[in-house]
């Protein structure tokens, strides 16, 4: 969802094009398809500063749940889930030289 692959430029450097490529495919366990979700509609809801993404912005988790259909309760359910995939995706996002 967050890692960029190799542009046309750099795929062309290896006689290759985007077409080359395999698609990704990502499963989803039933189980956190409602926090994935939620997440997915938060995409443009991440807080960004000088250091690149600092994280989601809390406020409209509530509001996002709301417009897609989601109990309070659903949204509670979610947010942990929610937390452990804003994790790994600050991970992907941050810089090489700053990952541990």
């Amino acid at each position: 969802m967050y890692e960029a692959g190799p542009d046309e430029k750099q795929l062309a450097a290896f006689g290759l094009t985007l077409s080359d490529l395999p698609e990704t495919v990502v499963e989803v366990l039933p189980d956190v398809w409602p926090a994935f979700h939620l997440f997915r509609a938060l995409s443009t809801q991440w807080r960004t500063g000088m250091a690149g993404a600092t994280g989601l912005d809390y406020a409209a988790i509530p509001v996002t749940g709301d417009l897609l259909g989601m109990t309070t309760e659903e949204i509670r359910t979610a947010f942990e889930d929610i937390r452990i995939m804003e994790g790994e995706a600050l991970d992907v996002m941050r810089p090489p030289a700053e990952q541990s």
